[in-house]
């Protein structure tokens, strides 16, 4: 990633769900409420690049995180399943502009080996395709 790649700054700002384990005074800000302090256990829209943040941070070695990220609306399991029906029905351009280097973010946090499954194998016949568009056979040598 390049300091100043446009896709990337992009996917780092969309906003996904994150829980706080703990309440945090004066940042309500990120739930439209300035001055606001955001509760314990309220799911949040928060920046990808925040999220993280929170989700790796702890107050002391033996604590625990933050803040947890939950899975956003992209990745949910109905389109998940959709995506392992037929990848071709669904847009994914409209469930998220950057929706392959979002993903990719949040799995670097998360351990969900389904959805990275999944989106391995959706992502496979799309590079085929566009291999053969180029003048190539489809297959790997």
């Amino acid at each position: 990633m390049s300091y100043y790649d446009i896709d990337a700054i992009l996917t780092d700002a969309q906003k996904i769900p994150c829980t706080f384990e703990l309440a945090v005074p004066g940042l309500g800000f990120l739930d439209e409420n300035p001055g606001g302090d955001i509760p314990s256990a309220q799911p949040i829209p928060t920046p990808l690049y925040l999220a993280i943040l929170l989700a790796i941070q702890r107050l002391s070695p033996t604590s625990s995180p933050l803040a947890s990220i939950d899975l956003p609306l992209s990745l949910s399991p109905r389109v998940l399943n959709a995506l392992k029906a037929d990848p071709r029905t669904v847009d994914l351009r409209g469930l998220e502009v950057n929706f392959y280097e979002g993903a990719a973010r949040v799995l670097e946090v998360l351990e969900e080996e389904e959805v990275g499954d999944v989106l391995v194998e959706v992502c496979r016949p799309c590079l085929v395709e566009d291999e053969r568009g180029k003048g190539g056979n489809g297959k790997r040598e």
